[in-house]
């Protein structure tokens, strides 16, 4: 039987349900902060945005990086590459750090943005390609992950009852930012002012993720929003279905005990997979567009609905998955990913344009909206404690992703030519839906049944 305990001198008491799990309810959002919640999904949105055009822009800077420096375009991927292996690479580290209370969201934030002008200074500057490689892929990419684990995970501990649109949103912001820049780095930068172009759109968007950061803030540990009880179904219908569709998780498992549970390594397979075709994606369709002869300013407009696509697909994905369920939404998604590839195909190999803008805008939805997915699917599995560490693990699919993306993309380019390099990337992404079929959350069955014996532990109180 659920229990509940109340303490008079401490603003907040904790409930505790069937499983032994532990709310702390009774403060709210501007009790804590001072302010409204709504502004840990503004502010993580437009971090976001800053540090997106290194991954979602890049590809458009590289005919100007490959005549200023000298630079193959081989070169150019791998750098692709190795960002997004350092990205991925700094979640969990970051994440456990963050959870110990060694790095506060505010500091890890302003860490992400000294990276990102690193980044920039690099590309313009460089001397040497091992330079740029150790400026971009490595100092930005670290950059980039702790502003993206912090930003992801923020919004998660914020709105622990219906996680999925807010998570969406705020990871939105990782494709929306980058679509003035794909114009700036295809139609403006060239040889006489790309130094100038790159220092400058560095110093600004380190200046973005540093003010958005300064403000952020963690809420407790095993935070729950006083209007909703956690221990019976919410007045508040958009919330009732949230956790109908996608109940919250059993306990607060650990990294090591969300291991244990098989469904860490199935998320991470299922994110290799897809993730490895959204950056595959992006290193690659400029160059598909140009050799079916499409003028640059079209590519470059087929690149910004990808982004702008991207975006709002996370939002869009993440609010259907509160109302539909989060492995639905997920399978739903590698199939239309996998499906736009062959689209592509078709589209460039017709000489049709508008299939072409078509395709690459379903391909930039299904590749933006599984990250999403992962992020809110995590925190629904294995609680919000301790979700920075454990979607570091699951995220940490990028680590290889990205490097098979592009930098081993650009080998099967090289061997297979495009059509055959994005037919594999479809077959990858339908096979990645066939392995989303096996995942259900710990403790519960396909149906979200509790499968464990009720275990309530005593309750313990947290100092202020």
């Amino acid at each position: 039987m659920a229990t509940t305990q109340i303490t008079t001198d401490l603003p907040y008491r904790e409930v505790t349900d069937a499983n032994g799990r532990t709310y702390r309810i009774g403060e709210t959002d501007t009790d804590i902060m001072g302010r409204g919640r709504k502004w840990m999904v503004i502010l993580p949105w437009v971090g976001m945005m800053g540090i997106s055009s290194a991954e979602y822009a890049f590809a458009s800077a590289e005919d100007t990086l490959h005549t200023a420096h000298s630079w193959s375009s081989l070169h150019i991927f791998w750098m692709l590459g190795v960002w997004v292996f350092f990205q991925a690479a700094v979640a969990f580290p970051a994440g456990k750090l963050r959870e110990s209370g060694k790095l506060p969201a505010r500091w890890a934030m302003m860490l992400g943005a000294v990276g990102t002008l690193l980044g920039y200074v690099s590309l313009a500057y460089a001397p040497h390609v091992v330079v740029a490689y150790l400026g971009f892929g490595m100092f930005s990419g670290m950059g980039a992950g702790m502003v993206y684990a912090t930003c992801v995970n923020m919004v998660g501990k914020w709105y622990p009852e219906r996680k999925g649109g807010k998570t969406g949103f705020v990871n939105g912001g990782f494709a929306y930012g980058s679509v003035p820049f794909v114009f700036i780095f295809t139609g403006y930068m060239d040889l006489t002012n790309f130094r100038w172009v790159l220092v400058s759109a560095g110093v600004f968007l380190a200046s973005v993720v540093a003010a958005a950061g300064y403000f952020f803030q963690d809420p407790p540990k095993n935070w729950w929003p006083p209007n909703v009880d956690p221990l019976r179904p919410p007045d508040d219908p958009r919330a009732r279905r949230a956790l109908e569709k996608n109940p919250p998780a059993i306990k607060q498992y650990t990294p090591r005990e969300a291991w244990q549970t098989g469904r860490v390594s199935l998320m991470w397979f299922c994110l290799l997979c897809t993730s490895g075709v959204n950056i595959f994606g992006i290193a690659f369709q400029v160059d598909y567009g140009d050799e079916a002869g499409f003028a640059g300013g079209i590519v470059a407009t087929a690149m910004s609905l990808k982004a702008i696509v991207n975006g709002t697909g996370r939002g869009v994905i993440g609010w259907l998955s509160d109302r539909y369920g989060r492995k639905q939404c997920l399978i739903f998604v590698c199939i239309v990913l996998g499906l736009s590839q062959y689209g592509i195909i078709w589209a460039g190999e017709m000489g049709s344009l508008p299939l072409f803008l078509l395709f690459s805008s379903i391909s930039g939805f299904g590749g933006g909206a599984i990250f999403p997915m992962f992020a809110a699917m995590t925190a629904d599995y294995f609680g919000e404690n301790n979700n920075a560490s454990n979607y570091g693990m699951v995220y940490s699919s990028k680590l290889v992703s990205g490097l098979l993306g592009s930098g081993m993309g650009a080998v099967v380019v090289g061997a297979w030519g495009h059509v055959g390099a994005f037919v594999l990337a479809g077959s990858i992404s339908l096979f990645a839906g066939c392995v989303a079929v096996f995942l259900s959350p710990p403790g519960r069955d396909r149906k979200g049944r509790r499968l464990v014996e009720p275990n309530p532990r005593p309750i313990s109180r947290e100092a202020d």
